[in-house]
């Protein structure tokens, strides 16, 4: 029961849902760029549903259909390829938005994302860091900064968002998927780079 628990959490804060989740709660929040269209939020949201989740996700059903990648995402060097092209189609993301007359923070929370694949990819090389911590911690990271940056009180969020952190982390050990210090590291980067980057961009 305890499993098929963490199996579902994982499922539902996987790293390439998190964006997406992370969109939804910028444009429902109390923010002064939230004031956008309607329609402008929806084109939004196609372009980060399609670039973080749907691109990825067909790279990785097509490699997993060949007979020269044998993907164990288990295996740290097996995540290498997924996320290099997870990370270029996370570019495409940013590059599209930048297209577009929208505030910038729309386009930084893509580009700190592409950022943070890009040091788990090469930490990958030699270590299988967790990138769920990393996609939590980032989405906490972005509203921690925000909230700092614009004097707003977004507490009850934070709580939220790091209760979830905390259930995720437990559950990838559970799932015996990556090590404390694995879960730890992920989570950190993830903070790290994301707050950075709303912070002093």
């Amino acid at each position: 029961m305890i499993k098929n628990v963490a199996k579902a959490l994982s499922y539902v804060f996987h790293p390439l849902l998190i964006p997406t989740l992370g969109f939804l709660l910028l444009m429902n929040s109390s923010f002064y760029f939230t004031l956008i269209s309607f329609e402008a939020k929806k084109f939004i949201l196609l372009i980060v549903l399609m670039s973080t989740l749907v691109l990825p996700l067909i790279s990785i059903g097509l490699m997993m259909l060949t007979t020269r990648f044998k993907l164990n995402l288990d295996k740290a060097s097996d995540r290498i390829i997924p996320m290099l092209n997870t990370a270029i189609f996370y570019y495409l993301g940013f590059y599209f938005l930048g297209k577009l007359p929208i505030f910038p923070i729309y386009k930084l929370m893509l580009i700190s994302s592409v950022l943070t694949i890009a040091i788990l990819l090469l930490i990958t090389i030699r270590w299988k860091i967790s990138a769920h911590m990393a996609a939590i911690g980032g989405l906490i990271g972005i509203f921690l900064a925000l909230s700092l940056r614009l004097n707003f009180n977004g507490s009850l969020l934070l709580s939220v968002l790091l209760l979830v952190a905390g259930l995720v982390g437990t559950s990838r050990i559970l799932l015996q998927k990556h090590s404390p210090q694995q879960v730890y590291a992920g989570f950190v980067i993830g903070l790290l780079v994301n707050s950075l980057v709303i912070l002093l961009v």
